[in-house]
């Protein structure tokens, strides 16, 4: 295994969230210079998962056919264009860019670990996948912190800060370009299918996981920086807020597995996370003076729950088949409930002209994570039946 081929790992991987979390970051800005309410506002930030669930399921089969390199490619090449376009200063290619960058990521998210199982080592895979999520992270967190001040510092303000993240973009392709000679499509799977398990109510306690720990972090990374500007905080430091909830949540990720090894029940866990976010919600709502601790509280609980909701889509079935079954439900439902938290927030706040009834339905769905979670956390396996 090549320096080459990490750095090039590495570089798709600071493409997978730099563009979608700094969007939350200028979001008052977008609203305020394009004229969107916030319930536009919370579409734009729920187009991405909406865009995320409907193109997923078509990489498989695109890479069969074409091959994975080219693939990533031609991702790549679409997540430039759209990233551009929706810098553009309009409100129509606002929404188009970041439907055309969300498919791109949604290829990108889907072959990524497919290229490092082909194409690392076995015994270096764990390695170099932690060291791709955690530059995913990294790169999420600096993009949440710098896109406010790059909106005060560039010409063309939020509009030019959108477009900061092409320099990943543009690097990837040329970095990746030179891997497409030899690609191959495949032409064979060793893989027997499994039914998805829709009938399996462990099955559904997995998906239910993934889908509200996602709603949690998407729903930040969107409101977290308006809720703060609301109560006074300035867009630069609410910006770094949004940083310092994601550098925490990067934390708590990392160490879980050094306080979790070798223990498959892990219901406990998976519930005290849960209620660590509702926690973080608690503490925004009735004290949003006390952001650090509502941050510090939110990261620490959502890194726990998404290392969790990943492990479970593994650990919760058998056969790689019906691995790829449980994942592919967990994730689709997954993105559809995460989906439907931006953009319901945004709703209840034009409603309410108030964050405090987002923030209780914020609260009530982490304690509903928390029951899915500790279901979700049992050491058993999903039982799939033929359908």
């Amino acid at each position: 295994m090549s320096i080459g081929l990490v750095v090039a790992i590495c570089l798709v991987a600071a493409n997978l969230r730099t563009s979608l979390t700094g969007v939350g970051t200028l979001l008052p800005a977008i609203e305020h210079g394009s004229g969107l309410t916030a319930s536009w506002g919370g579409l734009l930030s729920t187009l991405p998962l909406l865009t995320f669930a409907a193109t997923s399921p078509l990489v498989a089969r695109a890479s069969h056919r074409f091959g994975s390199a080219r693939l990533l490619v031609a991702a790549l090449a679409a997540l430039t264009v759209g990233t551009v376009v929706r810098s553009l200063p309009s409100v129509i290619c606002l929404f188009a860019g970041t439907v055309i960058l969300s498919a791109a990521i949604a290829f990108g998210n889907v072959l990524l670990p497919a290229l490092i199982r082909r194409s690392v080592p076995p015994h270096r895979i764990q390695g170099v996948s932690a060291l791709y999520i955690t530059v995913m992270g990294v790169t999420a967190a600096v993009s949440s912190g710098i896109s406010a001040p790059l909106s005060h510092t560039l010409p063309g303000s939020w509009h030019t800060a959108l477009a900061w993240g092409l320099a990943f973009s543009v690097a990837a392709f040329f970095v990746w370009l030179p891997r497409v000679r030899g690609d191959r499509p495949q032409t064979g799977g060793g893989v027997t299918r499994s039914p998805v398990p829709w009938r399996s109510r462990l099955a559904w306690q997995v998906s239910m996981f993934m889908g509200l720990q996602s709603l949690a972090f998407y729903t930040a990374v969107a409101w977290l920086p308006s809720i703060l500007i609301h109560h006074g905080t300035s867009s630069t430091t609410a910006g770094w807020m949004l940083f310092y909830y994601q550098l925490m949540s990067l934390a708590s990720g990392s160490l879980l597995p050094l306080f979790t090894r070798g223990r498959r029940d892990q219901r406990r866990t998976a519930a005290g996370g849960s209620i660590m976010v509702a926690a973080g919600f608690v503490v925004l709502l009735s004290a949003p003076a006390l952001s650090v601790v509502a941050c510090t509280l939110l990261g620490l609980g959502g890194g726990v729950c998404l290392v969790l909701a990943l492990t479970f889509q593994s650990q919760r079935a058998g056969s790689a088949g019906e691995v790829a079954a449980l994942a592919g439900m967990a994730q689709s439902i997954g993105y559809l409930v995460a989906a439907s938290g931006p953009l319901l927030l945004g709703i209840l706040h034009d409603a309410t002209n108030s964050w405090t009834l987002p923030l209780v339905v914020l609260v009530v769905l982490c304690v509903a994570m928390a029951g899915a979670g500790y279901g979700a956390g049992r050491d058993r396996q999903v039982r799939y039946s033929a359908p």
